[in-house]
């Protein structure tokens, strides 16, 4: 059995097909006819867009716009004035195309790979991927095409690029997998959304594998079983057709409410990152968007968004959700977020340091910028404010003038608004843990971010193995501190939500019914299974759980103790 990372879940059966790295080899020489040299550049910049174009077009029709949208990015860095000016400036000196664009791209493939943040290392491999492509040009290497590979083909290649994917028929592609990647690279994410199973991060795939070799590809455990005998066949066929019958089962979960055994309702939202992605949210059943990340709006360009371009990005996710609520969380970089054109100085601690809210209130133009544009936006829809990493009752009330700042300012200009704008905080530090009895007097709502509250908890990084051990949302200090948070929200009678991944975990769901939780925001993938989940709790039956478990000492018996009862 090989290791590697579950990506995509679900249990894949079928035959290898080993795709070879094509060969992009060439012979740096000196150019003397710069003028030519720069045009086959240009043309070969033209052919490479115009095709990632169409793949994105297909990706559009195949995945959804959020996939389209990786292989609009390559367009965009392509496009990238500094790039290309660049570029022709080592052709102008000499230097042959093929050469010049791989020095810039090598260029930016070292600084992404140098990142501290998945985020942006995943960027070396989107610069990869067009280096490839406009190399292929400049070269006439054709593409691999993946439109015509048979029923039952397993995918196995060093990387999953989405130009690779745009071919693909999902129908006859049984798994994948890859030498690369994480469960955040771009590989992961158009597995998922192809619904294939992926196992990625299979150290020397080439040493393992060959044409038609038999291959079981174990998405959601990151297990591979090479040439299997037929017990093991026969095993995890029937784990397959299980996977495939409790998936359609969540259906019928489809279009109604989230409600408990007893029958009391809850919210159940979903995580965006972009405003398309709130078509995703709908698609899944969403009953509103419970945490829309900006920040991305922010990344892959070189300034900053205006107060139009923001505008239409969150009046458009209003739109499609047609009146669900939609809470959107202001600017919250720094720690693992950076954003290059902002010019924020390294420091030695960033997730302690100069990030989120307390970057918005030192920048307020860049701020009110961003809450003018939500706050026009609130007229199309059940909009709300979010404040992120809030630590203490200023940085609310501060917040909050900013925001009757720029009601008064849209009044003057005749632009519309929601007076009554709900205005709420992500409490995920130790700190707003501590006082959510006195921060809840001042928000419209909460919200919980899991990933950062067990972090700063904990005083782990996840990211660290020599302390991800630390990490768990069932550590009792965290759980203390999500209970905390949620009954110092229902004294006050605001609603309280979870927008961390932890909202999704089955074995945390008693939890919070038992705590009283009124919302629940997680992928739209997950929607449905949290609903269902839910449904299977009554509130006695919670909180006899939650008794047991909060007089535990462990986060190790906690996990042992949940795992018994789901």
């Amino acid at each position: 059995m090989l290791k590697g990372v579950g990506a995509s879940a679900g249990i894949g059966i079928g035959n290898v097909l080993v795709l070879e790295d094509i060969s992009l080899e060439y012979t740096p020489h000196e150019v003397t006819d710069t003028a030519a040299e720069t045009t086959r550049f240009k043309d070969a910049v033209d052919r490479f867009i115009k095709n990632t174009e169409k793949q994105a077009k297909k990706l559009l029709e195949t995945t959804g716009e959020k996939e389209a949208r990786i292989l609009e990015g390559h367009i965009s860095m392509i496009n990238d004035p500094y790039m290309q000016s660049e570029i022709e400036k080592q052709i102008a000196s000499g230097t042959c195309a093929e050469e010049a664009l791989e020095n810039m791209c090598n260029m930016f493939i070292g600084v992404f790979s140098a990142a501290d943040d998945d985020f942006t290392r995943q960027r070396a491999a989107d610069v990869r991927d067009v280096k490839a492509g406009v190399l292929g040009e400049l070269l006439g290497v054709k593409e691999i095409d993946l439109s015509e590979v048979p029923a039952d083909t397993v995918l196995v290649t060093r990387e999953l690029t989405p130009s690779m994917t745009a071919g693909i028929k999902k129908e006859n592609i049984a798994g994948i997998i890859t030498e690369t990647g994480g469960k955040t690279s771009h590989s992961a994410i158009l597995a998922r959304a192809l619904e294939i199973p992926a196992v990625l991060s299979v150290p020397d795939i080439s040493e393992h594998f060959k044409n038609e070799d038999k291959v079981i590809v174990d998405g959601t455990a990151g297990n591979i079983i090479l040439n299997p005998d037929k017990k093991t066949l026969a095993e995890y066929t029937a784990m397959r057709e299980t996977f495939i019958a409790e998936k359609n089962a969540l259906e019928v979960f489809r279009g109604k409410k989230t409600l408990n055994a007893d029958g009391k309702e809850y919210e159940l939202f979903c995580n965006i990152g972009k405003p398309e992605d709130a078509v995703k949210a709908v698609e899944c059943d969403g009953e509103g968007v419970g945490l829309f990340r900006t920040e991305f709006l922010f990344m892959d360009r070189t300034s900053l968004p205006n107060e139009e371009e923001q505008f239409e990005a969150y009046k458009k996710a209003a739109i499609i959700l047609k009146g669900k609520p939609l809470i959107i969380r202001t600017l919250d970089i720094g720690g693992d977020k950076e954003i290059e054109y902002l010019g924020l100085e390294k420091e030695e601690n960033p997730f302690m340091g100069y990030r989120a809210i307390r970057y918005c209130i030192d920048n307020k133009e860049l701020f009110k910028t961003q809450i003018r544009a939500i706050l026009r936006a609130s007229v199309y829809g059940d909009v709300r404010i979010m404040f992120p990493l809030v630590t203490c009752i200023d940085e609310v009330r501060q917040g909050k003038r900013i925001v009757e700042e720029c009601k008064a300012e849209l009044k003057l200009q005749g632009k519309g608004y929601n007076n009554d704008i709900k205005v709420g905080i992500m409490t995920e530090t130790a700190a707003a843990a501590v006082i959510a009895d006195l921060l809840a007097k001042e928000c419209d709502f909460f919200s919980i971010g899991t990933n950062d509250l067990t972090g700063y908890t904990m005083s782990c990084d996840r990211g660290n193995d020599k302390v991800s051990y630390l990490y768990s949302h069932f550590q009792p200090a965290v759980l203390r501190m999500i209970e905390k948070i949620i009954k110092s929200a229902n004294e006050q009678g605001i609603p309280v939500g979870m927008c961390g991944e932890a909202a999704a975990d089955p074995m945390l769901i008693p939890i919070l019914i038992s705590f009283g939780l009124t919302e629940f925001s997680v992928s739209p993938v997950s929607t449905l299974k949290v609903r269902k989940e839910i449904a299977k709790w009554t509130k006695e039956k919670a909180d006899e759980i939650t008794a047991h478990v909060m007089s535990l000492k462990t986060q190790g018996e906690v996990a042992e103790y949940l795992k018994t009862q789901i």
